[in-house]
């Protein structure tokens, strides 16, 4: 009786472990107003206790690629930022360019295995989406990239991965 118990335990912790990876996004088009939400409070409205983020949410981690240490979603999609995005303002990367390079949408919540990032927040769309930011600029992800591919780094010299270190990996 008493394995039984710990198996259990352990397949909770399991499963606990793995809703809390899962994240999602979904990607958008349109124009932007610019208008950021607090994280921490994103965050907060964005958690469910111990089963995991909410819906709606996206978990984001950092990741090792070939060029080091870089912001992705849980599922590994590596995030970029767009050179002619400004900080703070609306999203440039709209139409055509938005259908190759699609906004992460959601409530962004860092994941428990990262430390030290920057500043997450939302920028709401026309349409009303929630397009996530980091340090004031809308983050992207690469239509049809391999979880961490980092093949849009330098793409027409103004997509860029967001780099980070070692040090932003708790317990890195």
């Amino acid at each position: 009786m008493r394995k039984s118990g710990w198996a259990a335990a352990a397949g909770l912790g399991s499963l606990l472990l793995l809703l809390t990876a899962c994240g999602g996004s979904s990607g958008s088009s349109g124009t932007s107003n610019s208008t950021p939400t607090n994280t921490a409070k994103a965050a907060g409205q964005a958690t469910s206790g111990a089963l995991g983020p909410a819906k709606g949410s996206v978990v984001l981690i950092v990741q090792k690629s070939k060029l080091g240490y870089v912001l992705a979603e849980a599922n590994g999609q590596v995030l970029y930022m767009y050179g002619k995005d400004t900080k703070g303002g609306t999203p440039t990367c709209t139409g055509s360019c938005a259908e190759i390079w699609l906004p992460l949408t959601g409530i962004p919540v860092a994941s428990a295995a990262v430390s030290g990032l920057g500043v997450l927040a939302t920028i709401t769309d026309a349409n009303g989406a929630k397009q996530v930011t980091y340090n004031g600029m809308p983050l992207y992800t690469y239509k049809g990239a391999k979880p961490l591919a980092v093949t849009g780094n330098g793409v027409g010299g103004v997509w860029h991965v967001i780099k980070l270190s070692r040090s932003n990996v708790t317990g890195g």
